[in-house]
C-alpha cells in the first residue's frame, strides 16, 4: 500500500526532509531580519518624533565627517585643482 504521509507531502506545503546547510541558515537569517524590521518599525510608528531626530542627527554627523575628510584629503595636496 503508499505511505499516506509521502502521499500528503505535496499537499500541505511542508517537504519530508528539513532543509539543512545553507538553505536552513538562509531561512533562519531571513526570519531574523524580518523580525527586527518589524521591531525597528514598531518603534519607529510608537516614538516618530525620536525617529527623525536619530535620523537627521546621523545625516549630519555624516555630513560633518565627509566634510572634514574632504578637506583634509585637500589639504594635503599641493598642486592646484585644474591640473
Amino acid at each position: 500500500m503508499v505511505d499516506k504521509q509521502n502521499l500528503n507531502a505535496g499537499f500541505t506545503g511542508t517537504p519530508v526532509e528539513q532543509p539543512e546547510g545553507l538553505t536552513k541558515v538562509a531561512k533562519s537569517a531571513a526570519k531574523e531580519i524580518k523580525r527586527e524590521a518589524y521591531a525597528v518599525t514598531t518603534g519607529v510608528r510608537e516614538h516618530p518624533h525620536t525617529a527623525s531626530a536619530l535620523l537627521l542627527s546621523t545625516g549630519i554627523l555624516a555630513f560633518g565627517l565627509g566634510y572634514l575628510l574632504g578637506r583634509s584629503a585637500a589639504e594635503g595636496s599641493t598642486r592646484p585643482y585644474w591640473r
